[in-house]
């Protein structure tokens, strides 16, 4: 039983591993990574091929409703968000990065809308 319950906690904390994995991004020999800030970034891998800005939507607290446009744009203050597009030249897959308050929030790999 000791065996059984030792296996299982093993299964567990190889699995909470996986889930806090944080993408990086390579550029220039440097590494971009969650936290980063704009400008570092910047730096670290040039100006993006494209870029985005938009205001995330906001939801209820304590739910997954969001706030209805009119009444959030009076009322609720808007969470900018940015994403930067990088073409990683030929045989890599395009990177997304997307800023929050000024900071990496995640680093996505394809070209894939969400």
């Amino acid at each position: 039983m000791n065996t059984l319950l030792r296996t299982g906690l093993a299964i567990v904390l190889a699995q909470a591993c996986c889930l806090a994995h944080a993408e990086s991004l390579r550029c220039n020999g440097e590494s971009a990574a969650e936290g980063d800030s704009r400008l570092s970034v910047l730096y670290k891998c040039g100006p993006p091929v494209l870029a985005d800005t938009y205001c995330a939507p906001v939801f209820y607290s304590g739910t997954l409703y969001p706030v209805p446009a009119p009444i959030a744009g009076a009322f609720v203050p808007c969470q900018p968000v940015e994403e930067w597009l990088y073409d990683r030249g030929p045989g890599n897959l395009m990177a997304t990065v997307r800023f929050r308050d000024g900071r990496v929030q995640s680093i996505r790999y394809g070209f894939a809308p969400h």
